[in-house]
C-alpha cells in the first residue's frame, strides 16, 4: 500500500492529509476555502488518488497560511507515499483543455525541488479566493515533495477555467509520475542508482 498520513499543527493552522496513490479518485476535502477545495478535488479525481484533506486555519486574516500549509503537508505525504521510488515511472505530463484555457503540467519526482510557474491570470480573485495563492501552494508542495514541476499556460481568458485546467493537468501528471513500471523490476529510475 503506497499511502501516507501526515498531520501538522502550528499557531496558524491545523492540517491533516492522507493519500493513497493507488486509489480510485475518492476524496474528502475541507479546508474552509471553497475554491481551493474545488481545485484539490480535481487533483484527486483526475490523478485517481484517494485523498483526504482537513484544515483549519486563521481565515479571519486570509487564506494564505491555510493554502501554503496544505501544500507543505500534501508534499510531505506524497514524498512518504512514493517511498524508496523503486520501479517508479518518475516523470509525468498532463494537459487538460478547459473550454478556452489550456495549461500543461510536467512533473519529475526526482528528489530535487523546483517550480516553473508560467501562468498569467486575468483576475486577482476568483470569488473571494486570492489567485496568487496558487503559486504559493505549488511552491510549498514541490519543496516538500522533492519534485520539479513545470506549469505552463498555453491559452486562457477566464481565471476559473485556467486554474481548473491547471489542477486537472497536475493531477494527471502526478498520477503518471507515481505509477510503478513493472519493466523496471524494482530499480530506482536514475543512472545514479539513487534519488
Amino acid at each position: 500500500m503506497r499511502t501516507a498520513q501526515i498531520t501538522r499543527e502550528t499557531t496558524e493552522t491545523q492540517i491533516s492529509v492522507s493519500i493513497e496513490l493507488d486509489g480510485a479518485g475518492n476524496y474528502d476535502i475541507d479546508t474552509g476555502v471553497g475554491f481551493f477545495d474545488h481545485m484539490l478535488t480535481h487533483v484527486a479525481k483526475h490523478g485517481l488518488f484517494d485523498l483526504t484533506v482537513k484544515a483549519t486555519g486563521d481565515l479571519h486574516i486570509d487564506a494564505h497560511h491555510t493554502v501554503e500549509d496544505v501544500g507543505i503537508v500534501l508534499g510531505q505525504a506524497l514524498a512518504q507515499a512514493v517511498g524508496d521510488k523503486k520501479g517508479l515511472v518518475r516523470y509525468g505530463r498532463g494537459m487538460c483543455p478547459m473550454d478556452e484555457a489550456l495549461v500543461s503540467a510536467l512533473v519529475d519526482f526526482g528528489g530535487r525541488a523546483y517550480l516553473v510557474y508560467e501562468v498569467e491570470l486575468p483576475t486577482a480573485k476568483v470569488g473571494d479566493f486570492d489567485t496568487e495563492l496558487v503559486q504559493e501552494f505549488f511552491l510549498a508542495l514541490t519543496s516538500n515533495a522533492g519534485m520539479a514541476v513545470h506549469l505552463v499556460q498555453q491559452s486562457g481568458r477566464n481565471t476559473h477555467h485556467i486554474l481548473e485546467g491547471l489542477f486537472k493537468s497536475f493531477g494527471r501528471a502526478l498520477d503518471e509520475s507515481t505509477q510503478i513500471d513493472p519493466r523496471k523490476a524494482g530499480a530506482v529510475p536514475s543512472t545514479k542508482g539513487t534519488l
